[in-house]
């Protein structure tokens, strides 16, 4: 009986066995860490969430960013994958969905020819991390030729992260260059940006007779809220009126 017993289950076990590894997954052992994604009530944006050992990343990303991320349509969850794949490598994400948003893990695997081409930049000594952090944030081949034909080449890692996530990127150094900005550093580009002196804030200032203005005090006005439309009113019924005079009035009050 008992060896009738191992005739009659073993070939069920093998048919689970066989069904469970045709089942792609992120095994415990292979996952970098785990997500989570909501989905927007309308339109293309998802704001995705990852948690690995040394960082955690939450940012929106278009959903066509992603390979194979379909929206389910029901309120029930069901199986995922799909991938970001960028220059530094892919993150392939499985877990559950359901019409809102889901969880799971994740795993990266950094492409050893970026790599290399990092190498041959100057940047010798990228870890895994590091080409993760690139691949999230989409610092890839366009981003990083085009700063470097504007004279930013073999910039620190820090600062190129900091660029892209505050969208100091080519296009925007390009814009501030056709307005005389030809030398601000990475710090300055990127305060600007988080600040929000953009080229259109200085074309608007400069209709108003405030020309070559430095980095700083475009980003002081920003922080202290001198918007064109206070410098017009205060030069209204004011004259000789300087950028440190209508900074000073709105820290004060006055104006």
């Amino acid at each position: 009986m008992r060896n009738e017993k191992r005739m009659r289950f073993a070939p069920a076990a093998i048919l689970a066995l066989a069904a469970a590894a045709l089942v792609p997954r992120v095994a415990a052992a292979e996952a970098d860490g785990r997500w989570m994604l909501d989905f927007d009530r309308g339109g293309d944006v998802v704001q995705l969430t990852t948690k690995r050992a040394h960082s955690n990343h939450s940012s929106s990303y278009p959903r066509s960013a992603f390979r194979e991320l379909v929206r389910p349509a029901s309120n029930a969850s069901s199986p995922a994958r799909f991938q970001l794949v960028r220059d530094a490598g892919t993150v392939t994400f499985e877990g559950q969905l359901d019409s809102s948003g889901g969880a799971g893990r994740f795993s990266f695997a950094p492409s050893p020819e970026f790599g290399r081409e990092m190498a041959s930049l100057g940047y010798a000594s990228l870890s895994d991390d590091d080409l993760y952090t690139m691949a999230m944030h989409d610092i890839g081949r366009a981003f990083l030729h085009g700063l470097a034909e504007l004279g930013y080449s073999r910039l620190p890692f820090d600062d190129l992260v900091a660029m892209r996530i505050h969208g100091a990127t080519p296009e925007f150094v390009r814009e501030l260059r056709s307005l005389g900005y030809e030398h601000l550093s990475p710090d300055d580009l990127v305060a600007m940006r988080i600040h929000g002196a953009t080229p259109e804030f200085v074309r608007e200032l400069r209709s108003l007779g405030y020309g070559r203005l430095s980095a700083d005090e475009l980003v002081a006005m920003r922080i202290h809220g001198v918007t064109p439309e206070f410098a017009r009113r205060v030069k209204a019924r004011e004259t000789g009126v300087t950028v440190d005079d209508l900074v000073g009035m709105r820290i004060h009050g006055r104006g």
